[in-house]
């Protein structure tokens, strides 16, 4: 390892402790690497892996813990492991800052952005309140933030999420680090947000010679960002080298099964077989596909939806129609805040149109309709902690009028067979389970009453890739075997094309473009829909940096419609 690195990681072992005394896990087994001023090293990975325990060591965040670390951890110069409190309060937003994955969760509800970032600076520089807000208007304005000064006084609930995430970082660059420790800083942000937030961090790379550790599990990210990529499993380190090097022609065969489980932009959705016919079935419709004749599952007519008051009124959906027949799956997609999920809502039955209306099987129907069900973004927020997975399955049995307990169980037990868990997993609680485990369960309780249309809203967004593709192999399975029709909702532009048959592109409360997924792929009729594909980020990094640069002179896209392909 060279001296002047500004990371030099030897050895590094961490030990959590777990059930009695003595009692320790490892999460962390021997990773060696360094990071030079002003290069980029992505940590990719599963869940589990150990990449953000490896980036809380560089900041001394295990101390205190009760966690045993072994090995070196020097960052700027300081030994973290032995490093003061003193020393630690320097190392922290003067040499390194960390950019944490969910901004809402690191910034104080109550205080103005502007007065969290000035008081970070105030604690590592001796100025005045007013040079200190100073700061903190001049760094928003760096991370282009509109308005600086004015937004300064805003709270965090009144920013977006991309606006959210720009903050934290601007608050990480207040104190000039030499390093930034961007920890998953894109997990929860659409396409064109992600997209300028690393654009953000690969300018302030350039301008400032800053030092980027990236952890992330999106190696589409990582090929975006970072000059090598080391990717971990299990706690270890299988394999290191330039990004180009390692995404084109990978050593190690884990490093291979990451990168197949990529989802691909470029490439159409596989071809679903048909169904087998059984006696007598031979002019049955193939899997996948409605007979003629037969009404859609869900069909909406011109719905729309308002939220607020006054002159503060919004139409989150304005005049949305579509249908979706028995054994097809519709992608919706488009930015934060487009009207996805309020449409998703309203298909269900959770919300109720302000105007248009939803049929289910040619039938309108009044709030939650008989044979729908959705699955969530988030798994954890969405099951009990308190109860069971196996009584949460259970719960629209019950709702649907089951009482025979000794059934109830044997149902719950045939979906968790189903869905890749065991029958002996009933009464297990929410905590106990990954969470790929957990959105496993979530479709369990979905298939519970046996339905007919699945809305999924995001419902592999927070996943790693080798589970996003469980988990999507396993709705596809689902939908053939069933004829399930399914809506499935996400920003991830990549996913949708893999899963679905038919996209809808929405922006600003309405549909843009909609067709044949492979035809709005391949030949996008709006410069919307242009844009966002331009967006998703590419596993080339040749064409990453094309695609940066391109995306610098993009001018914002019309909102004007175009008439749906069929």
């Amino acid at each position: 390892m060279t001296t002047d690195s500004l990371v030099e990681v030897t050895g590094l072992v961490v030990d959590f402790p777990v059930g009695g005394p003595g009692e320790f896990v490892r999460a962390v087994d021997g990773i060696s690497f360094t990071l030079e001023q002003g290069r980029a090293l992505g940590l990719v990975g599963e869940s589990g892996s150990g990449k953000s325990t490896v980036a809380a060591a560089l900041l001394g965040l295990h101390q205190g813990t009760g966690a045993r670390l072994g090995g070196s951890v020097r960052v700027g110069g300081t030994e973290v492991g032995s490093a003061s409190p003193a020393e630690l309060r320097a190392l922290r937003g003067a040499v390194a800052a960390m950019v944490f994955q969910d901004p809402l969760s690191s910034l104080d509800p109550y205080y103005a952005i502007g007065d969290q970032i000035a008081e970070v600076y105030r604690i590592h520089a001796d100025v005045s309140r007013r040079a200190a807000r100073a700061r903190a208007v001049e760094v928003l304005d760096r991370v282009g933030i509109p308005d600086a000064v004015r937004r300064s006084r805003a709270r965090p609930h009144e920013f977006s999420g991309g606006m959210r995430q720009r903050a934290l970082i601007a608050m990480a660059l207040a104190c000039e680090p030499r390093l930034l420790i961007a920890d998953e800083p894109t997990t929860a942000l659409d396409v064109t947000v992600q997209a300028q937030i690393l654009d953000l961090l690969h300018g302030l790379r350039e301008e400032r010679g800053l030092g980027l550790l990236l952890v992330t599990h999106d190696v589409g990210v990582a090929a975006e960002s970072v000059d090598e990529l080391l990717v971990m499993r299990d706690g270890s380190a299988v394999e290191r080298g330039p990004v180009g090097s390692v995404l084109s022609a990978p050593a190690d065969p884990y490093t291979r099964a990451l990168l197949a489980a990529v989802p691909r932009l470029d490439v159409p959705r596989p071809a679903r077989p048909g169904a087998e016919p059984g006696p007598g079935a031979a002019a049955e419709a193939p899997a996948g596909e409605a007979p003629a004749g037969e009404a859609p599952v869900v069909e909406a007519f011109s719905l729309r939806k308002e939220f607020g008051r006054g002159k503060r009124r919004v139409a989150a959906v304005d005049g949305v129609s579509l249908a979706v027949r028995a054994g097809e799956t519709l992608g919706i997609v488009g930015e934060s805040g487009s009207g996805k999920s309020t449409l998703g809502r309203m298909l269900v039955g959770l919300l109720e149109p302000g105007s248009g209306q939803v049929r289910h099987a040619g039938r309108e129907v009044a709030g939650v309709a008989a044979g729908v069900q959705m699955v969530f973004q988030d798994p954890v927020s969405s099951l009990n902690p308190r109860r069971s997975i196996g009584e949460s399955i259970a719960d629209p049995l019950r709702a649907a009028g089951e009482r025979e307990e000794s059934a109830i169980r044997a149902r719950v037990g045939e979906l968790l067979v189903r869905v890749g868990l065991e029958e002996a997993h009933y009464d297990r609680y929410p905590h106990e389970f990954s969470g790929g485990q957990r959105q496993r369960v979530g479709i369990a309780r979905a298939l519970a009453p046996r339905p007919r249309l699945i809305v999924c809203d995001e419902p592999v967004s927070a996943l790693d890739v080798t589970t996003q593709a469980q988990v999507t192999a396993l709705l596809a399975e689902l939908q053939r075997e069933l004829g399930i029709a399914l809506v499935f909702i996400a920003h991830d532009l990549a996913v949708v094309r893999q899963v679905s048959d038919r996209v809808a592109v929405m922006r600003g409360g309405a549909i843009v473009e909609e067709g044949p997924v492979d035809e709005v792929y391949d030949r996008p009729a709006h410069a919307y829909t242009r844009q966002l594909l331009a967006a998703v980020p590419a596993l080339d990094p040749a064409l990453a940096a094309e695609r940066r640069l391109r995306r610098r002179g993009l001018a914002a896209p019309r909102p004007d419609r175009v008439p749906a392909r069929s």
